[in-house]
């Protein structure tokens, strides 16, 4: 008999084909997550599931899959399974790496051209006819030229960010928890610690994985030591900045705008936060091109055909210590 497989989501049709030709597949039709406990009684029985970066996959989700042997999260992000306790019960993690980064590192730049031109705001105006005339005063924005952008974290679409900000006549510098020289090769860019990078940076961009140590990484303090007039920028994960600290710092004025595709508490918004005049917001579309997302779907979908072709571990696998444990209990 062929492997179950719970497709948790709403899926493009010819991934859903894809499937069928290799399991019994069988796909939930919703295009929102089910709530844990609805979804660990869809999954109960399933031997994989195809899940998606909005489906929590939780330790007490995991007790209640006993058959369960892959999870191939269709994101390249994969903070939404616990991965301590996937590992602990031998299932296998899969994500979608690399095939993303030029198009959020697009989504990227036009957050950012969008927050420093003030660009939502003056189509609105045009849109609903206040504009009756150039004026020299009109939506001021920033130049980008000479401007410093900073960069949180430098994978690859942090390095991808970096060579369109050399387009624009940008100095970047950047900061990493490990500075891996063969990185900078090629960019024209400087590592420099955090501190420094909070206090020179004209916009700031973040580009790291959302982990403990990151989590709330930009908060109040950090905002307090940014350029009074500097901008932040965030297409990683919502939580790596604290929104509460955000929403002051932008009422305020202490930072001139920020751009944001992903949020703390998503997709609820911090009070506060959509009122603002100076901040872009976007429901977390980073990756969302046709070609990108249909990548990054059959990626996931690859994940699990090879699994069950014997493929230990499988490819794009996070944690292949289960692969090695595996032999170990055997030998």
């Amino acid at each position: 008999m062929k492997p179950k497989i719970l497709v948790t989501q709403k899926i493009f049709p010819a991934i859903a084909e894809k499937l069928h030709r290799h399991f019994r597949t069988v796909l939930l039709p919703q295009e929102l997550p089910l709530a844990g406990k609805t979804l660990a009684q869809k999954a109960k029985d399933a031997d994989g599931i195809f899940s998606f970066l909005t489906d929590k996959l939780g330790a007490d989700f995991l007790e209640k899959t006993p058959k369960l042997k892959i999870i191939a999260n269709f994101a390249v992000g994969f903070d939404n399974v616990d991965l301590a306790a996937a590992t602990a019960k031998d299932i296998f993690v899969c994500n979608t790496p690399n095939v993303l980064t030029e198009a959020t590192a697009d989504l990227t730049w036009a957050l950012l051209l969008a927050a420093v031109r003030r660009i939502p705001q003056a189509d609105q105006y045009t849109r609903t006819g206040k504009f009756k005339s150039w004026r020299y005063d009109l939506f001021l924005g920033s130049d980008l030229s000479g401007k410093t952008l900073g960069i949180l974290g430098l994978g690859k679409i942090g390095k991808a960010v970096a060579r369109r900000a050399k387009g624009f006549g940008m100095d970047v510098i950047y900061f990493d928890a490990a500075r891996i020289q063969e990185n900078e090769d090629g960019l024209d860019i400087r590592f420099v610690d955090f501190d420094e990078l909070l206090r020179r940076s004209d916009i700031l961009t973040i580009h790291c994985a959302l982990t403990k140590a990151t989590f709330h990484m930009i908060g109040s303090k950090e905002m307090a030591t940014m350029k009074s007039g500097a901008y932040i920028i965030n297409t990683a994960r919502g939580p790596i900045i604290d929104e509460k600290a955000l929403v002051q710092a932008l009422k305020s004025k202490r930072l001139a705008g920020a751009g944001l595709d992903v949020y703390e508490q998503e997709p609820v918004l911090t009070p506060g936060l959509a009122q603002l005049p100076n901040v872009v917001c976007l429901p977390h579309i980073g990756s969302a091109t046709k070609e990108t997302r249909l990548a990054m779907a059959n990626m996931a979908a690859d994940s699990l055909i090879a699994f069950f072709r014997g493929t230990k571990p499988p490819p794009n696998c996070v944690n292949p210590q289960v692969a090695h444990k595996k032999v170990a209990t055997v030998n």
